[in-house]
């Protein structure tokens, strides 16, 4: 029989230290992130991360999945914290919390631990500080089956609860690697690797541009785009049309449209 512990009171150390995990200072302290969902807990189990503390809501209805991820979190020796709604809510910061939450520890995101060869595009975002747009870069990723996402200089937290949620689970099938761009390029150069990024220097049309592998995608900031230098950098600059008012795509989406044009210039 699987042994959960049970937890009724707010005041609970436990509650306070895994409401904590909210709060990057703490998170990055503790080297622990949050996910919810079981669809997304799921996903993480399938990628062969087992959360070390799951928490169980007291009113959730009987799965499955679920049964398979507590029975795999109680092999692992990880610890099963069952809780009302409203406990779960607070540690998850969500009015209507999922009926799942786990936490993991976070993963080696040392550049380093990068194998550029293991595929065809990598996504790469510079000073991106939305972590619903650094979530979505994620899961276009894992949709484009880019090897993962390079964060360059000074990016939202990819660990964050909303990067988590944004991700829909791409936060496990993706490489996360976090850098400064004096670290990165240097690093680019000392290998295969084309950079593109979408820009107005120079620029060619972004459909049947001569793309390689592996093909890096860079995008910029949100309000500023990219610094001049590092477009100037920058192996291919390529340009999509804007045909209404608009003079510029979500960097999220700019990532997408590129992503799958290259995906498609690839796969010819």
């Amino acid at each position: 029989m699987i042994e959960r512990r049970r937890i009724t009171g707010f005041s609970n150390p436990t509650v306070k230290a895994l409401r904590a995990l909210r709060d990057k200072k703490h998170r990055k302290r503790e080297r622990r992130f949050l996910a919810e969902g079981l669809r997304l807990l799921t996903d993480a189990r399938d990628c062969g991360h087992v959360p070390e503390i799951l928490v169980l809501s007291d009113a959730r209805d009987p799965h499955p999945l679920l049964a398979a991820l507590e029975a795999e979190v109680a092999a692992a020796g990880g610890e099963i914290i069952e809780t009302t709604p409203d406990i779960l809510s607070k540690i998850t910061g969500k009015d209507n919390p999922q009926s799942v939450a786990g936490v993991f520890t976070e993963f080696d995101t040392a550049l380093a631990a990068i194998d550029r060869t293991q595929a065809p595009i990598w996504l790469v975002a510079q000073a991106l500080r939305d972590p619903g747009n650094l979530g979505t870069m994620l899961r276009t990723g894992d949709a484009i089956g880019a090897g993962g996402l390079i964060l360059i200089d000074d990016c939202a937290d990819p660990f964050s609860v909303e990067a988590v949620r944004a991700s829909m689970g791409a936060v496990f099938t993706q490489a996360i690697a976090q850098a400064k761009w004096d670290e990165f390029l240097p690093w680019l150069r000392g290998g295969q690797g084309q950079l593109v990024a979408a820009s107005l220097r120079d620029a060619q049309r972004y459909r049947g541009a001569p793309y390689t592998a592996p093909c890096f995608i860079m995008v910029g900031n949100e309000s500023r785009g990219l610094p001049e230098d590092y477009e100037l950098a920058c192996d291919l600059r390529v340009t999509m049309p804007m045909r209404g008012r608009a003079d510029s795509l979500n960097a999220a989406v700019a990532a997408a449209v590129l992503g799958y044009e290259i995906l498609a210039y690839l796969d010819k």
